[in-house]
């Protein structure tokens, strides 16, 4: 069980994050989960958004570069170790996780997980009993 994850290239300056979220926000387009890297050009900001096909067109139609990736989201206790105890299944199996990204709300941890072998990597954290989400 996969989702689809927003990628958008943004030039580095100042203001460019917001226009995103102005324009999410504007047409009811609820962010879920983001992660924003960069490097010395542009950076890349990594959207799980309520509506992704939406959110897609309209990021297009007001010139915004955005590629959709799969990527796995998992559900774990947010207690100390438990994220270890996963990754270490994948570890032994061999996934290499390209990038990842989480946050927490109160007693549960949500990770998004970007593996080079996506399905292998979805039925490694079936086998182990993973709660695998498919939203937030």
């Amino acid at each position: 069980m996969t989702i689809k994850q927003l990628s958008v290239f943004l030039e580095n300056k100042t203001g460019r994050i917001n226009e995103v979220t102005k324009i999410l926000g504007k047409h009811g387009i609820n962010m879920h989960a983001f992660s924003m890297a960069e490097t010395t050009d542009f950076g890349i900001l990594r959207l799980i958004v309520s509506e992704v096909d939406k959110a897609v067109e309209i990021l297009r139609d007001e010139n915004f570069a955005v590629m959709l990736t799969d990527v796995v989201c998992i559900s774990c206790p947010n207690v100390a170790g438990s994220l270890s105890v996963i990754l270490d299944k994948l570890a032994e199996k061999e996934i290499f996780i390209e990038y990842m990204y989480a946050f927490a709300e109160g007693d549960k941890a949500n990770v998004v997980i970007r593996p080079n072998e996506i399905e292998k990597c979805v039925q490694i954290l079936k086998e182990c009993t993973c709660n695998i989400t498919s939203k937030f």
